[in-house]
């Protein structure tokens, strides 16, 4: 499918797949909406302690390379695990810039990282910060209660509706620990009530910049 780099609102890039017509972030501020949504009303929950995150659809890796700066500024330990089936190649990463929108200058080589780090095997980008990535359909997770933070970063259910259904919800609760937290941009009566017939406690929370709400839910 064919892909192009465009900016966004907050003057971010981010990768569009023309045919689609869908991007990897919210086309009106990449990064507003990586640090809203899965920052602020995800990892902000947890403080000075050790964490395991799944993240559904690693993509660019800008929510990766966020927790990652986060991280280090907040004392903590994350053991990362991304989810993807198909990975973009580090030239297109690199166009996209992050490391100076975000004010990370010498940070590059972990963003670099990120992107290289081998498929399936464990791997410590810093002392504080362990990377698995997985290239996989989403639908094959089978963690059992591995997690404490789900990042759901899938495509839109108006391009793959199927990755937000019953089944693929049931499979997330299951991947967390009791207490866990998902957490996504997406705010669909349909998505909302997916998530709660498996279990989940979900909550409307206001949503990044373009969007009014997004969903939070916790694992009893």
């Amino acid at each position: 499918m064919e892909r192009e780099i465009i900016i966004t609102g907050d003057g971010s890039k981010t990768i569009q797949l023309k045919d689609w017509d869908e991007q990897y972030h919210s086309k009106h501020g990449a990064v507003q909406e990586a640090y809203h949504v899965f920052i602020r009303n995800g990892l902000d929950l947890f403080k000075n302690t050790s964490l395991d995150i799944l993240e559904i659809g690693f993509g660019t890796a800008l929510n990766a390379f966020i927790t990652f700066l986060e991280a280090k500024k907040g004392g903590l330990l994350v053991n990362y695990c991304g989810v993807e089936a198909y990975p973009i190649v580090w030239e297109e990463a690199n166009q996209l810039d992050y490391v100076t929108q975000l004010n990370a200058l010498g940070k590059e080589p972990y963003f670099k990282q990120l992107h290289s780090a081998p498929w399936e095997i464990p791997i410590a980008i810093a002392p504080f910060f362990k990377l698995t990535k997985r290239k996989m359909d989403f639908k094959d997770v089978e963690d059992q209660e591995l997690f404490d933070l789900i990042y759901f970063d899938a495509f839109g259910a108006r391009v793959q509706p199927e990755l937000w259904s019953v089944f693929i919800f049931k499979k997330m609760y299951e991947a967390l620990r009791s207490k866990g937290y998902l957490v996504t941009y997406a705010a669909k009566g349909s998505v909302r009530r997916a998530m709660q017939e498996v279990g989940f406690i979900v909550e409307r929370l206001p949503g990044p910049p373009g969007k009014r709400e997004m969903l939070r839910a916790q694992k009893p």
